[in-house]
């Protein structure tokens, strides 16, 4: 198995930090406060173009304990995103996304093994040791309710009925010393997870990882089929086991090289108010609401721990490329699992929050072909949750370019044939366009194709062919790079088997 350029997966963050620093791709700033500045410098670093600049460790942060440090961005352009997953240094957004559909058709879930030791154990704080607020929790956004330890974390729990372990990313707000909020979305795994806890009247035994492996990150914040383990999920994509230690309190696996994990349980009916949160779509739409509280009974972390920070905002975020790249290609993958043939490209585009406004570029071979692939992405596991709009688009286009996708959309769709409806859609709290309670929207699938049955006499492109834009890009070629000129389709990837 390829691990990018390096013999093995990296061992835990710390390694992959080290690896991100190598690559030039790591920022160290200290002296940075976790109330706004961390948050705001996030942004900054975010909107200033590119694909969501670099990685940052902050270091040495206002009023925090020595040594505890936060992290951003680990994953967040497609080198890292690569070296994260272990997969051959891209030239283009789509090699990583096509990387990825290549590994899914031999990827086998990898269980995690259970060890004794491990570095989370280096300090271990039990009952009246607990304090949360003593721990790096960020003031992220000026509207927030409060701070937030838990937002690039891992949210662990077991199904009390068939005992497979779960592991979603769930906000988590500081409340005092020994209490945390939860805020699950309705549908989401771990909701379902909670609600068969609490009711049969118990409570519902819950880890809160807040500085783990990105890999973690990256599977606990996608929609992966019920039943199947993150941990699994995960494991297959590096080729070998995570290691896990059993929690003191509830037996619960935790990642056994985590650097900061909280333990407890949230009780049937202890609610607290929670938010509001600046969310990934880019709206404060969750508003302020009683959510569930976990009573926090152990503080597990290494030697000068590592809390993982994502910041959801106004995309694009430091976050939202990597989940851009990770929900295309898992698109991309249960897509052709389905049956459906001739995909050349997917992308979910950041200004779609990486899931409101989604791209699917086929090769038609068959009347139809077009409408069932834009059904399919809109449908399946990974492309179902809070979508607005799917775009079908040809061959010839990029469907991460988004200026060739407005140019199909404007000049091969007819909005009275080529749009079709969904309702009654899984949507949640977080979509701002629905009203307040309401779990459900609709989506629209655009089909920006040419019509299957006038792709031998629709009209022709009005651009130089490759061969003689190749040509005269070559014989030109010191003139054009002196006017930063560049041609999209010369960096276009090759087109898929």
């Amino acid at each position: 198995m390829s691990y990018n350029d390096y013999d093995g997966p990296h061992a835990d963050l710390r390694e992959l930090i080290e690896r991100i620093d190598r690559s030039g791709q790591l920022v160290r700033l200290g002296g940075v406060d976790p109330h706004l500045e961390l948050g705001t410098l996030i942004e900054l670093i975010a909107h200033r173009g590119g694909e969501g600049g670099p990685a940052v460790l902050f270091d040495d942060l206002v009023d925090a304990k020595p040594g505890h440090r936060a992290f951003s961005g680990a994953t967040n352009s497609a080198e890292r995103l690569a070296l994260t997953l272990g997969l051959p240094a891209p030239g283009h957004p789509l090699d990583v996304v096509r990387a990825y559909r290549d590994r899914m058709k031999t990827h086998k879930p990898i269980p995690p093994v259970t060890v004794d030791h491990g570095p989370v154990l280096e300090n271990v704080l039990r009952d009246d040791e607990v304090d949360v607020t003593a721990l790096v929790a960020p003031f992220l956004h000026e509207r927030d309710g409060g701070r937030y330890i838990g937002t690039d974390d891992l949210v662990i729990m077991r199904d009390p009925d068939d005992g497979w372990v779960n592991i979603g990313t769930y906000r988590s707000m500081v409340h005092g010393p020994d209490r945390v909020g939860l805020w699950i979305s309705p549908g989401k795994q771990g909701r379902q997870i909670r609600e068969k806890y609490f009711a049969r009247g118990e409570p519902c035994p819950v880890l809160i990882s807040c500085g783990h492996d990105p890999l973690l990150f990256l599977a606990s914040g996608n929609e992966l089929r019920y039943g199947l383990s993150e941990y699994d999920y995960a494991g297959g994509h590096r080729g070998q086991p995570f290691e896990v230690v059993a929690s003191e309190l509830y037996g619960l696996p935790m990642p056994a090289r985590a650097e900061l994990v909280l333990e407890g349980e949230m009780y049937p009916g202890e609610v607290a108010p929670e938010g509001p949160f600046g969310e990934f779509t880019g709206y404060y739409a969750g508003g302020r609401s009683d959510q569930p509280v976990v009573r926090v009974r152990r503080i597990y972390h290494r030697n000068d721990p590592i809390v993982t920070v994502a910041s959801p905002i106004r995309p694009p975020s430091n976050f939202s490329y990597s989940k851009c790249v990770m929900k295309a290609g898992m698109i991309w993958d249960e897509v052709e699992r389905a049956g459906l043939s001739g995909v050349q490209g997917v992308w979910c585009h950041e200004a779609g929050a990486a899931r409101l406004f989604n791209v699917i570029s086929i090769k038609q071979a068959y009347d139809g072909h077009a409408k069932q692939a834009g059904l399919l992405a809109a449908s399946c596991q990974s492309g179902s949750y809070l979508g607005r709009f799917v775009v079908v688009v040809d061959e010839d286009i990029d469907p991460t370019n988004t200026f060739d996708v407005l140019w199909a959309m404007s000049t091969r769709c007819d909005p009275v044939d080529d749009i079709e409806i969904i309702r009654r859609a899984w949507s949640g709290p977080l979509d701002p366009r629905i009203p307040h309670g309401q779990t459900h929207n609709s989506r629209a699938v655009i089909s920006a194709v040419r019509p299957y049955h006038r792709l031998a006499d629709f009209p022709p492109v009005a651009e130089a062919s490759p061969e003689l834009r190749d040509e005269v890009a070559r014989k030109f070629a010191g003139v054009l790079a002196g006017l930063g000129a560049t041609s999209p389709h010369l960096q276009q990837p090759e087109e898929a088997e």
